[in-house]
């Protein structure tokens, strides 16, 4: 995010205060985003690879998900650590590649999330309003290759940041900064406001308000009118904090941004201030993605509990059999190899997932087949 690695003149003035308290604060802030954000996202990643899903005939979604879980996951990991140093130390002390690298995929993987979220929003709004006339589109191979071509655009809009910035020797202080000149800086800074806010903006607007659309109208006229209420409203209410999520996290960033450059910021120490919020707040949209895409959900819940409660059930029905004791009439063996059938029915019971919550993990109850059953 532009000049995010550069020192204003406040911090260039606040040597002597290196732990104060708003340096603290913002230190725990950092903290609390990564761990956050790598355990959200690694917990999506380990239901969606442990629980099997990768292997289910339908997994168009799941591959945007993981794909949405993997660049968020990366972002945290490549992005939060280092730029919490910005803000503790009183220079840049990881060398003149990892200046360039570091901020190049910062870049990288906040456009592969940002368009990944705006196939993901397309893609649901064909799967809602083209159930069957979709299912040629919506395949596998096709979900893969949407995903490379994603990662191709974010290369080509991260790439130019590889020269962007670079580490310097600024009054005595070995600093990575970007050396652009303005106007370069300015048509960079506008590109990834156009192509990195309004456009994914515009597009998660349009396909989700069509949706809304269609689901509202789609609903079973029959059906009680409370019952119906209850689905729309359930429905409506995940597709607003999805989409506005994203909105209000990254509003802030470019409000400064564009504000640097076509309005009256001066550096100062609120502007300072608000610059590192902006930075903040922009970061835990990659802790809130998990949350609104699968933790509040009882599907992944479900999921979760099946990818990982099975093991602990083998582990424990391994144990029973172990120490099964004989009974009169029957012998140990038989015991056991019925033992082991009960709990091998049970878990395929418990642990199968077939037609299981990720066929509906981002928005459960709206297919329209299953809209009417939404409680």
């Amino acid at each position: 995010l532009p000049a995010r690695g550069a020192p204003t003149a406040a911090r260039q003035n606040r040597t002597s205060r290196s732990w104060s308290p708003e340096t603290v604060l913002v230190s725990l802030a950092f903290t609390l985003i990564f761990l956050v954000g790598t355990v959200g996202n690694g917990l999506v990643l380990a239901v969606l690879l442990r629980s099997g899903q990768m292997n289910a005939k339908k997994k168009t979604t799941n591959l945007f998900i993981l794909n949405l879980c993997v660049a968020d996951l990366c972002f945290i990991v490549f992005c939060v650590p280092f730029q919490a140093t910005i803000y503790t130390l009183e220079q840049w002390v990881f060398g003149s590649f990892l200046c360039r690298a570091v901020h190049f995929f910062i870049f990288l993987t906040m456009y592969a999330s940002v368009f990944t979220l705006a196939t993901v929003s397309l893609d649901r709004y064909l799967a809602i309003r083209y159930p069957l006339r979709s299912r040629e589109l919506r395949t596998p191979r096709n979900a893969l290759a949407s995903i490379c071509c994603l990662w191709g655009l974010s290369l080509v809009f991260s790439g130019p940041y590889l020269s962007y910035y670079q580490q310097m020797d600024l009054n005595g202080s070995v600093v990575c900064i970007p050396v652009w000149g303005p106007r370069e800086r300015q048509a960079m800074d506008v590109c990834t406001f156009l192509f990195g806010y309004l456009v994914p903006v515009f597009v998660l607007g349009l396909t989700y308000a069509r949706t809304i659309r269609h689901l509202w109208r789609a609903v079973d006229p029959l059906e009680g009118a409370s019952e119906s209420r209850r689905a729309k409203r359930k429905v409506t209410k995940m597709i607003i904090i999805v989409a506005a999520l994203f909105c209000l996290c990254w509003l802030p960033h470019h409000l400064v941004i564009m504000c640097m450059w076509f309005g009256h910021f001066p550096l100062n120490q609120t502007t300072y201030a608000l610059r590192i919020l902006s930075h903040l707040v922009a970061y835990a949209n990659s802790c809130l993605n998990p949350i609104v895409y699968a933790l509040v959900s009882k599907h992944f819940r479900k999921g979760f509990r099946k990818a990982f409660g099975c093991t602990l059930l083998r582990e424990t029905a391994l144990g029973r059999v172990q120490v099964a004791p004989a009974a009169p009439t029957v012998s140990t063996a038989e015991v056991a190899s019925t033992e082991v059938s009960q709990i091998y029915e049970a878990e395929r019971g418990q642990c199968s997932l077939e037609g299981g919550p990720f066929k509906t993990l981002l928005f459960p109850g709206i297919s329209r087949g299953t809209l009417t059953q939404t409680a």
